[in-house]
């Protein structure tokens, strides 16, 4: 016999779009951030052709689907554009501050 979740914690695939949709638009904002930090952060290499410049590029395509992916994992479209809206902002207020704080 199977026992079964509460309501709450049970995932359905009710409200498909607004997972899909946090996942896609605030989920890019998320990649673009996390790349962004990598890239400022990472070994200091000048150039659009060094390795940590094609690394960063390479690297925003399975992010962004890592993030979409694991989107429909949230209860509902609201909570999922506040944690993935949520941790951009942070994310971009880091790499936004990085460049006063950081050479």
């Amino acid at each position: 016999m199977t026992q079964r979740l509460p309501k709450a914690q049970q995932l359905s695939s009710t409200n498909w779009f607004g997972k899909a949709s946090a996942g896609v638009i605030a989920g890019y904002l998320l990649t673009i951030a996390i790349c962004g930090i990598f890239s400022r952060f990472g070994p200091l290499e000048v150039g659009f052709f060094s390795a940590q410049a094609q690394i960063t590029m390479w690297l925003v395509a399975p992010v962004w689907a890592l993030i979409l992916s694991f989107c429909f994992l949230f209860q509902n479209g609201r909570r999922a554009w506040a944690w993935l809206g949520g941790a951009s902002v942070v994310l971009w207020g880091i790499l936004l501050l990085s460049r006063f704080f950081v050479g």
